[in-house]
């Protein structure tokens, strides 16, 4: 068993995040939301740009994912669409560096507190960990 602990960083939309932050940490972690991830929330995951998930590989982050609204229920109407984009056009350049491509993922989730919420950070959890610290880290690639 490795000693490895990754760290993820979540940037999620103001609305599919809204209740699960007023849970609180200890909330959060009651559930089994794992301690790895660090969640920013943002106004809109429309407005995620490109070069903001690569900085959070530069700044250290093993995985990265994006948690937007329903594609077709977006508050915004367009935010998680263009959100999927940029994670789609971030898993391409991860490609062409030789990099694994799951280490950032899109998730469209329905607003409040829903387990899926959890799952999904756990699933990047378990996957980050089963691939190991990112190879960007320490300009090995």
């Amino acid at each position: 068993m490795s000693d490895f602990t990754p760290n993820i960083r979540a940037f999620c939309c103001h609305y599919t995040s809204q209740q699960i932050c007023a849970e609180g940490d200890e909330g959060l972690n009651r559930e089994g939301f794992p301690k790895s991830v660090a969640i920013e929330r943002l106004v809109c995951s429309g407005k995620l740009q490109v070069s903001a998930i690569l900085k959070a590989f530069e700044d250290g982050a093993d995985g990265v994912y994006v948690v937007g609204c329903p594609e077709d229920k977006c508050h915004n109407l367009m935010g998680s669409q263009r959100a999927a984009k940029r994670v789609g056009a971030v898993r391409k350049a991860l490609t062409e560096l030789d990099v694994e491509a799951d280490r950032v993922e899109m998730y469209h989730l329905e607003r409040g507190f829903h387990p899926e919420f959890v799952a999904a950070a756990q699933e990047m959890d378990r996957r980050i960990k089963e691939m190991g610290p990112s190879p960007l880290k320490g300009g090995k690639k």
